[in-house]
Order: structure tokens, then C-alpha cells, then sequence
């Protein structure tokens, strides 16, 4: 909390409407965003309770930093995933960040399941369960639209607001299914959408107006305008802004590590097709940004989807990014932009992960053609580069239409364990994979990595770097970058800005405003936060040296070449001993 020597943290439980506020002074030092939630995740989860049983937590948090200075503009949410049974870890930008921080709130605790379908409105005066029978069931849009019309009524303006809402996969209980942040962001990855789900939660409104002054506002304004200047006037960010992140599906491609059909192989014949220039060219219509950054890298595509016959069309407008790229089209053989928008579209509308559902169509549409499913599961015909089919199937996922999409809106790692065809569904510890092929660097990291994702350690970069390759070195990146993103990410900070963030402009951006922080503190806080993140592990029953990686990792040609299964679990072995090492360390 800005200009006060503790964190403030709004408990709801609700199950019974009852609220409380805490301010801690012992949580000061975790900075905030991941240290904070995972901190509190550890203190309030029960791991002997089942994921979605109404005692566990959901935590969301924001950062030392948030909406005060420039791409400190997200916030994140902790809590036990419904699809790995492991840590939980996903964060969004858009407004929350800015609305938490506006309501006088550094943390929230969410606890119990209402008695029916609830939303929770959140305000720096005031803190209420309010009845969403009358959305349960809606889209995410149609929920947004209907919870902007009732909030605006009460006098909370748009600006100022933030609308985080559920989709019907999240109502239904699929175990990927996301959570829609304010429209075109999402808290992604593991399932946030089943938990609050299972809590009978369809959306959280934040809104906050206080106004809070800058004690050193001399200090603080020449830390602002050097980050500023380094997000405006550098080329630091500029591809950001630019095309974007599908910019990086040609070099992918061209390198041999772009996944394509459940990941048969690492290139895609109409690549050229879907890369980031013939999107810009054919559908970006806008360009947005998160409240509080100056970049603009939320990249808005529009299609026509026909909605009656007699040549009846609507314009859709759709956010588009490097992984929905991937997931929804070349991993599913789709060498179209307007297809991959359309299934952009309703996999967002449904409330799902794009990644876990690109995913797990590539597994069924490879187990389909292997004979392991038949139409008799499937319904339809499953083929790569068939979008009117896939179309279908994403709503057969979210509406759990019969056992096979019930079992594969569980994940592709269960799916395959009842139905076959494990050795090419493409996880890492149950969380389907992103779009790297690139290396052990990719694999390895995502493997070890808190939540089991790309970006917990970015280890697909270190795959780029061309000196020879070396296990101990490999694991000692690894391990360092890993820690250092959790003290990022207790900012909590766009990871799109991590050039501009070196360590010497978070203490002079932190110190400005009231924090008197060193070098050492901040190495103190990602080893602290990464040591939280393993004990959460640990307790909830996971154990690193028992992954058990696909086999097609090892069958297709990575960016690097042919990958050796030995190698890889070796890599992981020296990691999981750095990891202990850490969790037995004590901190004050």
C-alpha cells in the first residue's frame, strides 16, 4: 500500500456475505502481486481438501508499483489449479490492477461457495454479494455488458472499473477454463475459471476512486519520465507495439520450432499465412493498452461471422496474440486469419484457455485419426485444418456434451489416460504446452517451472543462445531467471517489459515513492516468493523427479535438433536439488 508500512487485504467469504479487512506489516516485505498471493494462498489453502472444495482460496494481488508508474499494469491470481491439482499462477492486465489499487486494496481473499449464482461488487466504501441468476449461464460478453449497465446505475463510471467475469466452461467446471478481465484480457492459464466456478462466482466488479498523493513528487516524477521515455522513444518495446507477438511465428517457423498438428512437426506449410504482418495486413483494425501503459500491444483483428442466412454478417472483433496463433491454428493445421479469429472467438465467448483448448483438440484430432476415439466419443469428425468442425467442438468442451468431451475438458493428460494416446498428448506436468519447441530450454523449464509454464523462466530464450550447450549452466539460468521473475512479478510487472526494468529502475521507481529498498532485497524477495511457491508444491503432493514427459518431445526435431529424454530428466534431477536446497533455507 503506497505511502503505508503494510498490505491491506479485503477477506470475503461467500458462502455467507461476511467480509473483513487485515493490514499486515509482516507481508511489507514480499513487495506485493506474487509474493503477497503466495503467501496467502499458503496460509489459507487446505491441501488435503479437493481443488474446487469451497475452503480453498482464491487470492488476487497487485503490485508494489501497480498503475503508479508506467507497464506495472497487472495483477495476479493464486490459487490450487483444478486441472494439474498443482499451484495455481495466472495474471491479466486491463484495468483491475489500477481499480484494486483505486479501492485501497493490495489483496484479495475469496473463500466458500454462495448459496446461488453470485457476483461480488467491490468498492473503496463498500463490499457486497449480489445475486447473478439472472446472468448465470450468459457468455462472457453478454455477462459484461449486463454487469457494466447495473455497476454504471450505481454510479461506478467505466473508467474507473473493472469487470472480471466467467463464461459458461467456468460454470460447467472445465478444468482449463479462464476468467475474461475487462474484455479483450484474461487470467489464462490452470483454471481460474472452474474455481470460481465452484464457488458460485460469476464475476467480481472492482471499482475505486480515492485519490492518493505523491510525498516525494520530485523523485517519483524523474523515475516516471525515464521509464517512460524508455517505453516511448527506445526500440525496447517497439515489436510489442508493432505487429506484435505474431511476429514471432515466422522466425519460429522458419527455425524449426513452431508446433503444428499436435506437434507432428515443428514447421507449418502456410505460416506466411498467419504470421503477424498477413494479420496486420488482412484483419487489425485497432491497437489497445492496459490502464497505465504507453505501449498499445493488445492487438484487436476483425472478421465477418454470418449469423442468419440470406448473406446476413456481423464484424466481430477479436484480441489475437502469438500463443492464440499457435493454439488455435497451427497446431490445428488452420491456415486461415479469419478461422483462427472465429475460433479466437468462441473459445473467449465460452470462457476457456486458448492454449489448453488448441491443445487438447490437437490430442483428439490425432487420437481420432489414430483410431483410439471413435465418432461415437468425437460426435463429429475431427481433422486438422477443419474449423467448422472445430468450432463445434469447442462448445462441446465448455457444455461437456457427453463423456469424451467431459473427459477432455479435464485436460489432455487425463483424457489420454482414459483414452489413449499419452505418449503424443502434449502437456508438462498437466498443463498443456505453449508454443515452443525449441529446445530443452522450453521443455526443461516449463517442466520445473512453478506453474508449469513458459513463462515462468522464459527458458525457450535460452534455446536462442548459440554457444555450446551445457546441463549445469542450463539449470543454473534456469533457476536464476526463475527467481528473478518472481521478484518481477511481485511489481507486478508486464513481462513485455523486463529490458526496461533492470534492478537499478525498480529501486529508483520504489524508492521514490516511499520504499527503501537494496539490491539484496530484492534478490531476497524472489528467493523468498520461489521458495513460498515450492512449499505450496510440496504440500500439495508434487513431486518433480516423478514428471513424465510425452514422448513426442522426443520424436519430433526441435529448433535445436532431436531432444534426449535421458538429458532432459537429467536437467530436471539437478533442478530439483537447487529447489530443495531453497526450501530448506530459512528466511526472518
Amino acid at each position: 500500500m503506497i505511502n503505508e508500512k503494510y498490505i491491506r487485504i479485503l477477506y470475503v467469504d461467500m458462502e455467507t456475505g461476511k467480509i473483513r479487512v487485515e493490514q499486515r506489516e509482516d507481508l511489507v516485505a514480499y513487495l506485493g502481486g506474487v509474493g503477497v498471493a503466495s503467501r496467502l494462498l499458503r496460509e489459507n489453502m487446505n491441501p488435503d481438501l479437493a481443488t474446487t472444495d469451497p475452503a480453498q482460496p482464491i487470492v488476487f494481488a497487485i503490485g508494489a508499483g501497480a498503475y503508479v508508474f508506467p507497464v506495472l499494469t497487472k495483477a495476479v491470481a493464486m490459487f490450487i489449479s483444478p486441472l494439474t491439482g498443482d499451484l495455481g499462477e495466472s495474471y491479466a492486465g486491463a484495468r483491475m490492477a489500477m481499480s484494486m489499487f483505486m479501492a485501497g486494496y493490495d489483496a484479495l481473499v475469496i473463500t466458500g461457495k454462495a448459496p446461488k449464482p453470485s457476483y461480488l461488487s467491490v468498492s473503496n466504501d463498500n463490499v457486497s454479494v449480489r445475486d447473478a441468476r439472472a446472468i448465470w449461464g450468459l457468455n462472457v460478453d453478454e455477462t459484461g455488458r449486463t454487469l457494466r449497465d447495473r455497476e454504471h446505475h450505481r454510479g461506478q463510471s467505466v473508467g474507473k472499473r473493472s469487470i472480471i467475469r466467467i463464461g459458461p466452461a467456468g460454470e460447467n467446471g472445465v478444468a482449463f477454463a479462464c476468467v475474461c478481465v475487462d474484455t479483450y484480457r484474461h487470467f489464462g492459464r490452470l483454471g481460474l475459471g472452474a474455481a470460481m466456478g465452484s464457488k458460485n462466482l460469476k464475476a467480481v466488479s472492482i471499482y475505486g476512486n480515492r485519490s492518493i498523493p505523491i510525498l516525494d513528487y520530485k523523485s517519483y516524477f524523474k523515475a516516471y519520465r525515464e521509464i517512460y521515455k524508455k517505453c516511448t522513444s527506445t526500440d525496447m518495446m517497439a515489436k510489442y507495439h508493432d505487429a506484435g507477438t505474431p511476429i514471432n511465428i515466422m522466425p519460429l517457423n522458419k527455425a524449426g520450432g513452431l508446433p503444428t498438428r499436435n506437434m507432428q512437426s515443428g514447421t507449418f506449410e502456410a505460416a506466411d499465412e498467419v504470421c503477424g504482418d498477413t494479420f496486420a495486413q488482412k484483419n487489425l483494425v485497432r491497437k489497445m493498452a492496459c490502464t497505465g501503459c504507453p505501449v498499445g500491444c493488445i492487438h484487436i483483428g476483425m472478421y465477418r461471422r454470418e449469423f442468419d442466412k440470406g448473406h446476413e454478417y456481423e464484424a466481430i472483433n477479436v484480441s489475437y496474440d502469438y500463443e492464440l496463433i499457435f493454439a488455435l491454428g497451427t497446431f490445428l493445421g488452420i491456415g486461415n486469419t479469419d478461422d483462427i479469429l472465429a475460433l479466437i472467438d468462441v473459445v473467449e465467448q465460452t470462457g476457456m484457455d486458448a492454449m489448453s483448448t488448441g491443445v487438447c483438440l490437437g490430442w483428439a484430432t490425432d487420437a481420432f485419426q489414430k483410431g483410439y476415439v471413435t465418432t461415437e466419443d468425437t460426435i463429429i469428425e475431427l481433422e486438422f485444418g477443419n474449423t467448422a468442425n472445430y468450432l463445434l467442438a469447442i462448445r462441446y468442451i465448455a457444455d461437456r456434451a457427453n463423456e469424451f468431451y467431459h473427459s477432455l475438458g479435464k485436460g489432455v493428460k487425463h483424457a489420454s489416460s482414459k483414452y489413449g494416446g499419452e505418449d503424443f498428448a502434449m502437456h508438462i506436468a498437466g498443463n498443456e504446452m505453449a508454443g515452443y519447441h525449441t529446445g530443452y530450454g522450453s521443455l526443461v523449464g516449463a517442466a520445473v517451472g512453478a506453474r508449469h509454464s513458459h513463462l515462468c523462466n522464459g527458458g525457450y530464450s535460452f534455446d536462442q543462445d548459440k554457444s555450446e550447450f551445457d546441463e549445469d549452466k542450463l539449470v543454473e539460468k534456469l533457476f536464476a531467471e526463475e527467481a528473478e521473475r518472481c521478484m518481477t512479478n511481485s511489481l507486478v510487472m508486464c513481462l513485455f517489459a523486463r529490458k526496461i526494468y533492470d534492478r537499478q529502475t525498480i529501486l529508483e521507481a520504489l524508492n521514490s515513492i516511499g520504499w527503501s529498498l537494496t539490491d539484496e532485497d530484492l534478490t531476497d524477495v524472489g528467493k523468498r516468493t520461489l521458495r513460498d511457491k515450492l512449499l505450496i508444491k510440496k504440500a500439495l503432493g508434487f513431486k518433480q523427479k516423478s514428471v513424465k514427459l510425452p514422448k513426442r518431445f522426443f520424436e519430433t526435431p526441435s529448433m535445436n535438433g532431436m531432444l534426449d529424454e535421458e538429458v532432459a530428466n537429467s536437467i530436471i534431477r539437478k533442478y530439483s536439488e537447487k529447489a530443495d536446497a531453497l526450501m530448506k533455507e530459512k528466511f526472518d
